[in-house]
């Protein structure tokens, strides 16, 4: 409940994104930094979408749910990015309360969306190596379309339920959010109800969309990881541990820092230290993922030297 007083206040209608604003002589430097990085991860991306689209080589499971990962990291990198640059170029850091929900809730709806899917991945992987004489049947092109849209449909619907309680909170101040972009915490933290109240609210969708995703995983590289030991020849083992290697970085990555964001307190010692991990998941994942994908993938490799030189030449 909201106490009295804290009606007769003049509500928040926006709220300034603090960012990385207690490094002011490194604003331009950051803004640099963040565009690049920006840039190079819509190109990476972008490009993997291309081709997984266009070449019918990539027209797999596998290659399918790469396509996917790819424009889901492209989508919630434009959530927050663009709205960071600017705030680094210019100085303006204000957002309005509106502008704060909605990205909270496309953030939070991909964050939510590309767990599902990873967990999806691994479950993909763990058929094409523990049971391949099974993998065609149970990964058809319907069987992948439902996966995905499933995915993406229960991100945004299990996100829609903490945005819409967020956008129900009174804000009467202070305004100042100590992130650089809308999230969960820093957002109630602000609000005159109890943060408790909502903190109890989120905790099972965080156990549903992030701790029982990231379990499912583990579960499907436990038994991948036994398949492979039990391959005789270790050529095959080889081969057989590279198809998921690079998903394994992937997820090791993105799961490490998001558990560690969202399912400890916060505390005033992990504050700063969650911020920093807020831009490993939030900024740096999506640009690791093309990289680590297109340099480590010898068929990605090759279709990208195919279509640089039809590009620059004109043929195959």
């Amino acid at each position: 409940m909201v106490n009295p007083e804290e009606v007769n206040q003049t509500s928040i209608t926006e709220f300034i994104l603090l960012g990385f604003g207690n490094f002011p002589n490194q604003q331009i430097l950051l803004f640099l930094l963040f565009l690049v990085i920006y840039i190079t991860t819509m190109a990476g991306n972008i490009l993997i979408v291309a081709l997984v689209v266009t070449d019918q080589h990539f027209h797999t499971p596998m290659y399918f749910f790469l396509g996917n990962l790819s424009c889901l990291e492209t989508c919630y990198t434009s959530t927050i990015l663009p709205r960071m640059l600017v705030g680094l170029l210019t100085g303006d850091r204000t957002i309005s309360f509106n502008g704060c929900v909605i990205q909270y809730y496309f953030f939070g709806s991909l964050i939510a969306t590309e767990c599902l899917l990873l967990s999806v991945m691994s479950y993909d992987r763990y058929l094409a190596i523990c049971n391949p004489l099974h993998y065609a049947a149970r990964m058809s092109g319907r069987a992948c379309l439902q996966l995905a849209c499933g995915s993406c449909i229960g991100g945004f619907l299990g996100n829609s339920i903490t945005t819409l309680s967020i956008s129900q909170l009174t804000f009467c101040g202070p305004n100042v959010i100590d992130h650089f972009f809308c999230d969960f915490i820093p957002l109630i933290k602000l609000s005159c109800n109890d943060s408790h109240l909502m903190e109890t609210l989120a905790f099972p969708l965080s156990l549903v969309f992030l701790l029982v995703p990231f379990l499912l995983t583990l579960m499907s590289y436990v038994c991948i990881i036994f398949t492979i030991l039990r391959i005789p020849s270790t050529t095959g083992r080889q081969k057989s541990f590279s198809t998921c290697s690079s998903h394994l970085i992937v997820v090791s990555i993105y799961y490490g820092t998001l558990l560690i964001v969202y399912m400890f307190p916060t505390t005033d010692i992990l504050r700063d230290f969650k911020k920093v991990l807020s831009v490993v998941y939030a900024v740096l994942t999506p640009l690791v993922n093309p990289l680590i994908y297109s340099l480590r993938n010898k068929e990605v490799q090759e279709a990208l030297r195919k279509a640089c030189r039809k590009f620059m030449f004109g043929t195959c």
